[in-house]
């Protein structure tokens, strides 16, 4: 028996498939007989071989269902002494290929459309038909109906900034000049009881923008006595993730003084022993099947994020900030000497009033959702995204599951409906995991991706990722959302300032191409983002080409992007189902043979030039498709954009070699009279000499803020 013909139908209804196969699909040569999963298929003669003469059936095809899929395979039947002969072998050609249109005509990618929300429907009435599971457990999550209000929210937020992506929503208005398509902004739609704000004095020196990662750069800015206001559209404290980090990433904040070592202890929740790394191999060839890749320091420690929003919204008010949530906002007006906000209070309803708050910067960390990141970049602030929805869950069996370890990257299937399902799952307090499904997408206004239909997903497909009764289970909280990815080619390639306003986290799309973790990726940048950040208030160097230079852009990160390119199907296109877990286990494989150190150093970015040529090669060598998977998955013009990545990061690996040793130092020393002098360029060398060694992998954190 031989396998043939190996496909994914991207439909659930996988009974269809089987009806189809059965009754109306017509091969264009031999006997069709139907069967309980598809049909056989006799050719009209044989050669004079016993062997064939023998054979049951030539051909045999059938259908099953995983991750709410349809797969199909088709097996030949035959002795494997038996000779093929070329009639027959030209013959299962013809009949595959005609299959395979058919059922591409027949079922081809339909991409979920957001439902609509009646007047005085609620979301569970609305979602009920189309999202029958997301709605049955959601009942059962404490402020289900809120979250799922918020999904909702977040999906409509996303599909609006992707379907428009030329014409993004107005949000900045530049009081001063011309906006960037060199046409004055009109300011008429600004409240106008707000107007006699605008040219007041402003009451804050920074304005933050969102209250989960934005908090954290807050509280250190408020630390160093700036009058900072926090904006938060939930109830301060409210959060739909959970975090997990290492020890050593989050206690280079307790070095630099954002947190006590004590106030750290205090918000882990757990510190699992191992995690793994496992992608489903079941149709790979023996060559890139893999071993579990274990990363017992990656993410192996939970947090308690309410408590690590509350512990720094406190510090925040200790320090004189101020915190305003369930306010919402609206738009930002520059001028040139501040910068000021317009919002509105959502406790007040629809018949709230526009509030003005003044203020010389605005940080904006709204995440992916944010229309000021939309705007300056001309609808273009991401190139690709991983939705990501999952829950923290109690009630789960001791005797299939194991507390004290996490999965970091999991797969148990192959491309499902134009996506590689990926899960993780960390343990939590007491018997608490939380677990997420997310996948990587390419950005497209077609196909945007859906968190409703991600949810359907998680709350039917769990069970197979590890066995369990969904009624018994406990879910104690939701979690979700778009994390979005830049492609940078290089540290300017994509815009995450304008003057007066700067963006961090999320909403800069400058995370890891790989494990796409806003929040890590903020607490490994921190300490150098809060000393550019210092330098440039203290100088009021507040342009768009000084805030440019407060970045975590980190060209060993950037590179990577070409790796989580090919872990996304491009829209319309259907690839061999096995094919992103082929390359996945080709290099974790790879990982897995090599030193701890080597992997736990590429997943926390900080893989250099020399290793990450190594990987690069020895990948190359051990599975040579894989330049030619990525060539078709990403095409020859990204191929050509990533080459432009991988010079910048070759210079940065040169200029770090001749400068990183002596260039900090030497700065150092003339700081006392350069930055007085010449404060322009004090902040671009600081900004630089911090670049030659984030760039290569190696942050340095040296003690507190003086």
């Amino acid at each position: 028996m031989q396998q043939l013909l190996y496909l994914e139908i991207p439909t659930p209804n996988t009974e269809a498939v089987r009806a189809w196969l059965r009754q109306a699909y017509l091969p264009p040569v031999g006997k069709k007989t139907g069967t309980a999963d598809g049909f056989t298929l006799k050719f009209d003669s044989k050669p004079d071989n016993p062997a064939l003469q023998n054979a049951p059936d030539d051909l045999c095809a059938f259908v099953w269902t995983l991750q709410r899929t349809t797969y199909l395979k088709v097996f030949r039947w035959s002795s494997p002494q038996a000779p093929i002969p070329q009639t027959q072998i030209k013959a299962e050609k013809q009949v595959l290929a005609d299959l395979t249109q058919q059922i591409r005509s027949k079922f081809p990618y339909e991409y979920p459309q957001l439902p609509a929300i009646a007047s005085g429907e609620s979301i569970f009435q609305a979602l009920a038909e189309k999202y029958p599971l997301t709605v049955k457990y959601f009942q059962r999550i404490p402020n289900g109906e809120y979250d799922l209000n918020r999904v909702y929210w977040w999906e409509k937020r996303w599909r609006e900034s992707v379907k428009n992506p030329l014409a993004p929503k107005q949000v900045v208005f530049d009081k001063q000049s011309s906006n960037q398509n060199g046409t004055q902004q009109s300011l008429e739609n600004i409240a106008l009881d707000s107007t006699s704000n605008l040219k007041s004095t402003p009451k804050y020196d920074l304005i933050y923008l969102g209250g989960a990662l934005g908090v954290l750069h807050a509280a250190m800015m408020a630390k160093l006595g700036y009058r900072v206001c926090l904006i938060e559209r939930l109830p301060f404290g409210r959060m739909n993730r959970e975090w997990n980090i290492s020890r050593a990433e989050f206690e280079g904040l307790v070095e630099f003084g954002l947190f006590t070592q004590a106030e750290f202890e205090s918000i882990i929740t757990c510190e699992y022993v191992d995690g793994f790394n496992k992608f489903f191999d079941g149709n790979n060839p023996p060559h890139l099947k893999a071993q579990v890749l274990h990363t017992p320091t990656v993410l192996n420690v939970a947090l308690d994020s309410g408590k690590l929003l509350r512990i720094c919204g406190e510090k925040l008010l200790a320090f004189g900030g101020e915190i305003i949530d369930q306010t919402e906002f609206e738009q930002v007006i520059v001028e040139k000497d501040s910068v000021t906000i317009m919002v509105k209070s959502l406790a007040e309803g629809e018949h709230g009033s526009s509030k003005a708050i003044a203020g010389r910067l605005v940080i904006d960390a709204m995440g992916s959702a944010s229309a000021i990141a939309q705007q300056i970049n001309a609808g273009k602030a991401f190139d690709s995204v991983c939705p990501t929805v999952g829950a923290v869950v109690e009630g789960f069996d001791r005797g299939v599951w194991d507390y004290t370890y996490g999965d970091v990257l999991f797969s148990h299937g192959d491309i499902s409906r134009g996506r590689q399902l990926i899960w993780e799952l960390f343990p939590g307090v007491g018997e608490e995991m939380a677990i997420y499904l997310f996948h990587y997408h390419q950005v497209h206004p077609e196909n945007p991706g859906s968190l409703l239909d991600m949810y359907e997903d998680f709350f039917a497909i769990l069970p197979e990722y590890r066995r369990c009764d969904m009624d018994k289970l406990v879910f104690k909280k939701a979690t979700f959302g778009y994390i979005p990815g830049h492609f940078s080619l290089t540290a300017r390639s994509r815009l995450s300032a304008f003057d007066r306003l700067l963006a961090i986290g999320d909403a800069a799309a400058l995370q890891s191409p790989l494990v796409f973790t806003g929040f890590g990726s903020l607490v490994r940048n921190l300490p150098r983002l809060t000393i550019l950040l210092d330098t440039a208030l203290k100088h009021d160097l507040l342009a768009a080409d000084d805030l440019e230079q407060i970045s975590a852009y980190q060209s060993n990160v950037a590179v990577t992007w070409l790796f989580s390119k090919g872990m996304m199907v491009p829209t319309g296109v259907h690839l061999p189902p096995e094919r992103v877990n082929s390359m996945l286990n080709t290099f974790f494989g790879l990982l897995a043979e090599q030193p701890p150190n080597v992997s736990d150093r590429f997943i926390k970015d900080r893989l250099g030039w020399l290793m990450f040529n190594r990987l690069a090669i020895s990948a190359a060598l051990k599975n040579p498709k894989l330049v030619l998977w990525i060539w078709e998955m990403a095409g020859s013009k990204d191929m050509l954009r990533w080459l432009k990545s991988y010079g910048s990061f070759t210079q940065g690996a040169i200029a770090n070699a001749l400068f990183a040793s002596w260039l900090p130092k030497t700065l150092t020393k003339a700081q006392s009279w350069l930055e007085p002098k010449y404060p322009r360029l004090w902040l671009r060398l600081l900004s630089w000499s911090y670049a030659l060694n984030y760039s290569i992998g190696n942050p340095i954190v040296k003690g507190q803020l003086k």
